[in-house]
C-alpha cells in the first residue's frame, strides 16, 4: 500500500486536534501515514477554511482531498483506508 498523506489544518489549544492526531498515530501504526499540519491562522490555513466550509478546526484532508472536519471519526477513517488498501 502507497504511503497515504494526511494533512490536518490545526489550532492551537483545540481538544479536537489532539484528538486527531491520537487517532493518527494509532492508525500509523497499521498503515502508511505522512501526516503535517497548516495552522489554522496561516493564509494558507484560512483559505483552505474558507473554500471548504471548516467552521472549527481540525479540517482533515487525505491525499489532497477534503475529508471533514471537527473530531475524527476512527471508525470512519479507518473504513476509508480498508477500501484505498483493496
Amino acid at each position: 500500500m502507497r504511503e497515504i498523506e494526511v494533512v490536518l489544518l490545526t489550532a492551537e489549544a483545540c481538544h479536537f486536534c489532539t484528538h486527531a492526531k491520537q487517532v493518527l498515530s494509532r492508525l500509523a501504526e497499521r498503515y502508511p501515514l505522512t501526516v503535517s499540519e497548516i495552522p489554522w491562522t496561516s493564509d494558507e490555513g484560512r483559505r483552505l477554511a474558507e473554500r471548504d466550509g471548516i467552521a472549527f478546526p481540525p479540517g482533515i484532508y487525505l491525499d489532497g482531498s477534503f475529508f471533514g472536519y471537527g473530531r475524527l471519526s476512527e471508525g470512519k477513517l479507518q473504513k476509508w483506508l480498508r477500501e484505498r488498501r483493496a
